[in-house]
């Protein structure tokens, strides 16, 4: 499958959504966090029903703790910090907590060029964050400090979830047995917090968005990805996410954009093209399905 790369950036894509399509809306983060687990988690346990049982594992399992947490440190983060900021710590960071785990947990060493490319996304990354707008003092601290949490919780998941993967696990059923789990672990926070909110058509029609499309489609994508592309490359890819955050809190939310941020937008790309290109031009290697 050629198109492992393509899958995982375009689940990125999506996920890049999230954060303008909540901000949109007025809702408590941690509420929003909560409801777009349960029903994403819930229509991914749905679609790989058949396959959950054998996917069980303590491992996933503890990785649904991991992704409900890393949901409440999101919108904790943008809450704070605003799209741009707050998406491209959390999801800027991922990428070097990944290789780390992955080298850490299963001795599979980075290589030179992911490194290189890597470095290269995330100067661009600190180059948006420079020129992004955003909250200051105290408030930025705080959020910076949630997406830097957010973003080792989504290394851990995605190490466990390519793990499992590589193991021969159907890439559905992982996905369904990791946020399924979330999704029950988010129930009882969002029935306390009141669903009193859902009741107004823009609030659950963007729930649903959140759910249905930067959960359930986009994790069904990365998934997918994730049978063919090595967790570090892809985690790498992953920078598309604030890339799209960052374009879409300039239109739609009118964050400033200074120069510098335009060059750091630019260098995140290259580095992307970078990371696919060798995956895009090489047979991958079996998985065992």
């Amino acid at each position: 499958m050629r198109n492992g790369p393509l899958a995982i950036a375009g689940a990125a894509a999506l996920w890049g959504t999230a954060g303008t399509a909540g901000l949109l809306i007025s809702a408590d983060s941690v509420a929003l966090a909560a409801a777009r687990l349960v029903v994403g988690g819930a229509a991914l346990a749905l679609l790989s029903a058949a396959r959950l049982r054998a996917a069980l594992r303590p491992g996933l399992l503890l990785s649904a703790v991991a992704v409900a947490a890393y949901q409440l440190c999101f919108f904790a983060a943008i809450s704070r910090t605003g799209v741009a900021i707050g998406s491209v710590v959390a999801i800027g960071s991922g990428p070097v907590f990944t290789g780390l785990l992955t080298w850490i947990r299963h001795g599979r060493r980075p290589t030179p060029r992911w490194a290189a490319a890597t470095s290269a996304a995330i100067a661009g990354c600190a180059a948006l964050i420079i020129g992004g707008g955003g909250q200051s003092g105290d408030q930025i601290v705080t959020g910076i400090l949630f997406a830097l949490l957010g973003g080792l919780l989504y290394a851990y998941y995605a190490v466990s979830a390519a793990h499992a993967i590589d193991r021969g696990l159907e890439s559905n059923a992982v996905m369904g047995v990791t946020f399924g789990g979330a999704a029950v672990l988010m129930l009882p926070i969002l029935l306390w917090q009141g669903t009193a909110w859902l009741a107004a058509p823009t609030n659950l029609l963007t729930v649903l968005y959140l759910g249905l499309c930067t959960t359930a489609l986009a994790y069904l994508l990365y998934g997918r990805g994730l049978r063919t592309t090595p967790v570090a490359t892809a985690a790498t890819l992953a920078l598309t996410e604030p890339a799209v955050a960052t374009l879409l809190g300039v239109i739609v939310l009118g964050e400033h954009l200074s120069t510098v941020s335009i060059l750091g937008l630019v260098l995140l790309a290259a580095s992307l093209v970078v990371v696919a290109l060798p995956q895009l031009t090489k047979e991958p290697l079996p998985t065992g399905r």
